[in-house]
């Protein structure tokens, strides 16, 4: 079997069967990334004596026939979960060194699961931008052509994924930061309902937007993984007490009766011809198999970016505050002449641009005499878009849509035209700002053989409805997402 290309429930099959077994898979993969991830800078760090180990656990847990569908599976992680005694860097040089004590919840329960982490994979720097162009560690490039960007901020993660440097991956959406690069590299990326993974232990960009969610081949892996990190969790104070089903009983459904909503606001000026034929090829699929499509509105959209990006950067402003060269990460040690000096030069020289451009932002936006201007109008908005989003799924089960208005660009098409770069972000921060669940799912490939993506949306807790619609799609779709030649 082709170990590397396998995914989640097929490598695991191959467990069961005896064909191969955690340790061959684990030096496999390995040998892949030191091959091919110099090529794609995909991983800023490999934990190649961990993952060995893990995977002679695993491999034990499985001959004991104590294995869980996870056991033994060879995972990517987005460099912005804490993991104990590993390098944690956001992508930035202001922790470069930063090692952190404990693990993330996310981390703690793949590991009881029995996954194997591979290492950490690269990403914008702090989680933004829409490019991992940000990154400290260089850009990450797109398997399909590696002169084109893979999307961001999870841009590592998923270049890992589509370029079979590992099963599947852990990433983080804030605005659309797990769907948009999933949509650019023809991989599955799921952004779940916010509070239902935990975010302890994600170093926090906006505290109210992020969410970690899965990065995988294909949608059965989604839900499995899905099943595997959901969960309440006391040490999160967002994250949600309820009941967390096996995401995979959804998948054979069918769509027979599903209402699919089609947002005329999404379907308008900006859109690149090719992404609207190829989503609406994908919305014609779900009505052939007794989906009932419904036109909706959500008329408060073209008012979602201008809202993103008055809260996220406000709330970075806040979270960053921290990094300040005294308690820990880098600090400038040339002569200062003051404890001020101090944090300036350290935080100056330790943030890069796009990181000091939104922490500018959203101090400007929370300082006195503008908060009520701008933080507290965006925060009406994004009441009013919650509104609008209650209304529609009042008549239908899922939205259907575009994950982001063009395919992937090349490499510094837009580093110096931010804006540009933040209008990418169009279709996917309504997700984010009013905390519902969101897939991207491949939908095929433009002219040029770049990948295009279908964007899923469902109300709070409707993930069930996702994995319905979605794994139709798949099992269904028109176009298929070739592997990248690398």
């Amino acid at each position: 079997m082709d170990i590397c290309s396998s995914t989640i429930h097929e490598l695991a099959a191959a467990y069961r069967s005896g064909e191969t077994d955690p340790v061959t898979a684990a030096e496999t993969f390995l040998e892949r990334i030191e091959g091919v991830n110099p090529s794609l800078n995909a991983y800023i760090r490999i934990t190649a004596d961990d993952a060995l180990a893990r995977a002679k656990e695993a491999k034990k847990r499985l001959e004991n026939g104590d294995g869980t569908p996870l056991t033994g599976i060879p995972l990517g992680i987005k460099d912005l979960m804490c993991t104990r005694g590993v390098t944690t860097t956001c992508g930035s040089k202001i922790l470069e060194n930063f090692v952190p004590p404990y693990n993330a919840t996310v981390i703690e329960r793949l590991a009881d699961q029995g996954a194997v982490t591979l290492g950490k994979t690269n990403m914008d720097e702090f989680a933004m931008g829409s490019s991992t162009e940000s990154s400290y560690f260089g850009p990450t490039r797109n398997p399909h052509n590696t002169d084109y960007i893979p999307g961001g901020s999870s841009g590592g993660s998923a270049a890992a994924v589509a370029a079979d440097l590992c099963c599947a991956a852990l990433g983080s959406d804030t605005g659309g930061s797990i769907r948009q690069p999933a949509s650019y590299t023809g991989i599955v990326g799921l952004k779940p309902t916010y509070g239902l993974v935990s975010r302890f232990g994600l170093v926090a960009f906006a505290s109210s937007l992020d969410q970690i969610g899965p990065m995988t081949k294909d949608v059965k892996d989604a839900a499995i993984l899905l099943s595997a990190i959901a969960g309440h969790d006391g040490r999160d104070s967002t994250s949600l007490e309820v009941d967390i089903p096996d995401y995979t009983a959804f998948l054979n459904r069918g769509v027979t009766g599903l209402r699919v909503g089609v947002p005329k606001e999404y379907f308008g000026e900006g859109l690149d011809k090719e992404v609207n034929d190829r989503v609406m090829e994908m919305v014609n699929t779900l009505e052939e198999g007794g989906a009932k499509i419904v036109d909706v509105s959500i008329p408060r959209t073209e008012h979602a970016l201008a809202a993103y990006y008055i809260i996220a950067p406000s709330e970075a402003s806040s979270n960053l505050a921290r990094y300040d060269g005294v308690r820990y990460g880098f600090r400038d040690t040339q002569p200062k002449d003051s404890l001020i000096d101090m944090f300036r030069r350290s935080r100056s020289g330790g943030f890069g641009p796009e990181v000091k451009r939104r922490i500018m932002l959203g101090t400007y936006a929370l300082s006195a005499g503008y908060y009520d201007a701008y933080y507290k109008k965006a925060l009406q908005v994004r009441r009013l878009l919650s509104d609008d989003l209650e209304a529609a799924f009042a008549r239908v089960d899922v939205i259907a849509c575009p994950a982001a208005p063009t395919p992937a660009y090349k490499i510094g098409e837009k580093l110096e035209d931010p804006l540009s770069m933040y209008l990418g972000d169009v279709y996917t921060v309504t997700a984010n700002l009013a905390g519902i669940p969101g897939m991207s799912v491949p939908a095929g490939l433009n002219s040029q053989g770049l990948p295009i993506g279908v964007q899923l949306l469902a109300k709070p807790l409707g993930e069930e409805h996702i994995f319905q619609a979605a794994f139709h799609l798949e099992q269904n779709r028109p176009h298929h997402t070739p592997k990248p030649d690398l």
